[in-house]
């Protein structure tokens, strides 16, 4: 699933692309068919990202939002357009750029006033001017399960994925077995930190590089993908040599060194042992 950076360089690249123009909107799918149709001939005037989500702005208050879930993926095709797949949801077709999406989770017409009802239920997100990193920290403090479960909860932080997840419990020596709760709030202002660098670097790139090219004696432009990270899908710890452990952690794959990441240490109440875990 894109990460945060993505949509914000979607918004970007979208924005700067048709923005102010006047678009012809149509849904080849068809499930698309009555948004579109009360769009085509408007004109796009601009685009945002707030986490995981995308909104298309038109004239009259009008919002396309967008989440990509796991297979969306928006198509950009200079003109004139090639004729659109069947999968086609949703096709921009501006004066020198044709988008598609296929593959979204969601793709809906909201009022502006509307959109609100999206953006509320999330936590804040690193790359926006608005975001509040003590929100964030509160949320986790209401949170006794593993800080590598909190980190994707939506709700806690927009735009992490699995990729950064991996990356800043690593860098930051933080197992994601840690209960959030028990995670300080230097910590957390210093992981912030760190992710909005990555992120900044991300929506510039268009890529995710977690590592610190001094470190690895590369220029980051250079580090291949694989190079780019150091414990996400690896077999190995590149600080220590450690084997990487992999597991699950509510649906999706954890990584973490447990030498350079110690695992938490149980807790005992008066004579029962009990462990804090994200099962």
């Amino acid at each position: 699933m894109p990460e945060g950076h993505t949509l914000h360089r979607l918004a970007r690249d979208h924005a700067a692309w048709l923005g102010g123009q006047r678009v012809a909107v149509s849904s080849p799918q068809g499930r698309f068919a009555a948004g579109a149709a009360l769009l085509d001939g408007g004109r796009f005037v601009g685009a945002d990202a707030y986490g995981k989500h995308l909104f298309h702005r038109y004239e009259g208050d009008r919002v396309v939002h967008v989440h990509l879930g796991l297979y969306g993926a928006f198509h950009r095709h200079d003109l004139p357009a090639p004729t659109p797949r069947d999968t086609v949801r949703y096709r921009v077709v501006g004066g020198e750029v044709c988008l598609d999406l296929i593959g979204a989770i969601a793709c809906e017409l909201l009022h502006a006033d509307e959109v609100a009802r999206v953006t509320r239920r999330l936590g804040p997100d690193p790359l926006r001017a608005d975001a509040d990193p003590d929100r964030a920290f509160a949320a986790l403090q209401r949170r006794r399960v593993g800080i590598g479960q909190a980190l994707m909860d939506q709700s806690v932080l927009a735009g992490v994925g699995n990729v950064f997840r991996a990356e800043l419990l690593f860098v930051h020596g933080l197992h994601p077995e840690v209960p959030a709760n028990a995670v300080s709030r230097e910590q957390w202002l210093q992981m912030w930190s760190t992710l909005q660098a990555w992120l900044r670097y991300g929506v510039r790139s268009n890529r995710i590089v977690t590592v610190d090219p001094a470190e690895v004696g590369i220029a980051r432009a250079k580090l291949t993908r694989e190079q780019a990270t150091h414990v996400y899908r690896s077999e190995r710890c590149p600080r220590c040599d450690t084997e990487v452990r992999r597991w699950e952690i509510a649906g999706r794959w954890a990584y973490a060194c447990e030498t350079c990441q110690p695992r938490p240490r149980r807790r005992r109440t008066g004579s029962t042992t009990t462990k804090r875990t994200t099962s």
